[in-house]
Formats: C-alpha cells, structure tokens, sequence
C-alpha cells in the first residue's frame, strides 16, 4: 500500500476546508438579499418621548372692524395679510415684507394686476395685485420670482408689499380686480 506523506494530507484537508467555507459563503450571500437584517430600537429608545417638531406658532386673529365678504386685510403693524373668502372664512394667513412706502389705513379696491414684471427695486416679480396709490408711489402686493423678500432701500420709495411665491399664488386667485382691500394699523 502506498503512503500519502503528512505534507500531502495537510494540503488535501486545507483544500477541503477552503471549499466548504466557499460553499457556505455563497449560500449565506444568496440568502442575504432575501432575509435583510433590520435594526431593532433597544428598550430605551422604544420608550424615549418622540421629537416631533412643535406645532407651528397660530396666527393672529382677523383683525376687527374690517367688513364681511371676501377682502385682502392687510394690517401694516402685523406685517401681516389675511385672505378672508365670502363666508368670512380666513383662508390664508401670512408674513409680509412691506415696501419702504406705506398706504394710509382704510378701504380699497383692487385696480389693477399683472402677471410678471419687475419690481421698483430691480428684482423680476410676480402676482403684482395693486390697489392703491401714495404720492407717485404706487402699492400693491407682489412675490420675487427668487422667493427673496429683501428689506427695502429706505433711500427709495417702494410701494411693493412682498409675500412668498405661494402665498402671492393665493393672493392672486381670491384678488381680482375690485376685490375689497382692507389696511389696518
């Protein structure tokens, strides 16, 4: 009988090991796709209080006084307008960027509006709902094209009150022409 030498007997149980371990390599690669592992939160994180974001801060009530029906309230110490539909529903409430030019409190009509243009101070805006004149500075609701809503030059007289893209998208659909405008302190 022949002798198999110890050197060769390490290296044939060496291969064999190399190949079931490539065996079971391949199986627990193919299985892996079909059975991914998922974190589960420890203890501590499954009774730890959520972090949501808190409620967004309420608006300001509808100021009084400012009629019934559907109108623009714009009160000028808010920096704030409020679209008020028929039924006297709020139904949009916002920040504004007033102009450097206020109009004086009390009760207007929208004159006139355009789609796009470019606003006193040079940047392209849109939505343009004007509804009242001071001096030669004429006022009106409008939104930056950039959603950019600058302080304005106090050295320039500017009448745009400027409100987001969104809120201007609103503004526009309820603000038609002689659509009841109301300034408020």
């Amino acid at each position: 009988m022949a002798r198999i030498g110890s050197g060769t007997l390490v290296t044939g149980l060496t291969a064999a090991a190399l190949a079931v371990i490539a065996v079971l390599a391949v199986q627990a690669s193919g299985s892996a796709a079909d059975h991914p592992v998922r974190a589960r939160p420890s203890a501590s994180a499954s009774t730890a209080p959520s972090t949501k974001a808190p409620p967004p801060a309420k608006a300001p009530a509808l100021p009084a006084n400012t009629g019934s029906g559907k109108r623009v309230v714009y009160g000028l110490a808010a920096k704030r307008v409020w679209l008020v539909d028929a039924n006297d529903k709020v139904l949009r409430a916002y920040v504004v960027a007033p102009g450097s030019v206020d109009p004086v409190p009390g009760r207007y009509k929208v004159t006139s509006r355009t789609a796009r243009g470019t606003g006193g101070d040079g940047i392209p805006i849109e939505h343009v709902v004007r509804f009242a004149t001071v001096g030669n500075t004429v006022i009106g609701f409008s939104s930056a094209v950039d959603a950019s809503m600058p302080s304005p030059d106090p050295q320039k007289k500017t009448g745009g009150i400027r409100e987001t893209p969104a809120d201007g998208d609103e503004l526009w659909k309820l603000a038609v022409i002689d659509t009841r405008v109301v300034v408020v302190r």
